[in-house]
């Protein structure tokens, strides 16, 4: 899978105790037939919010320079938004704690 660098699911876990914890990781993909790679391109401007089972907001990250991702969240239910200039993502997700949940999102 070719992603321009960007780890598929997000950067790498190493030294996280996963035992103990809940992650919701991924990458942020523009598709597109003229950016030569099948896959796509990291979406570096993109913002990631976090809403809990109840579509409350809990948390927002911006998306690194590989178009990465990550948060730490309680096992359970969650929805992704995904806002880049011209486009809006949403994804439904469930964590639980021990094994990282891995996401590419294509937008």
């Amino acid at each position: 899978m070719r992603t321009c660098g960007a780890t598929p699911g997000g950067p790498s876990l190493a030294g996280i105790n996963l035992a103990t914890q809940t992650v919701i990781q991924g990458v942020i993909l523009k598709a597109g037939t003229d950016d030569c790679v099948p896959n796509g391109v990291a979406v570096t401007n993109a913002h990631v919010r976090l809403l809990d089972s109840t579509g409350e907001f809990t948390a927002e990250v911006p998306t690194n320079l590989e178009g990465q991702f990550r948060f730490f969240a309680a096992p359970g239910s969650w929805t992704l938004v995904v806002q880049a200039p011209g486009a809006r993502v949403e994804q439904g997700v469930i964590a639980t704690q021990g094994s990282p949940t891995d996401l590419v999102i294509h937008i």
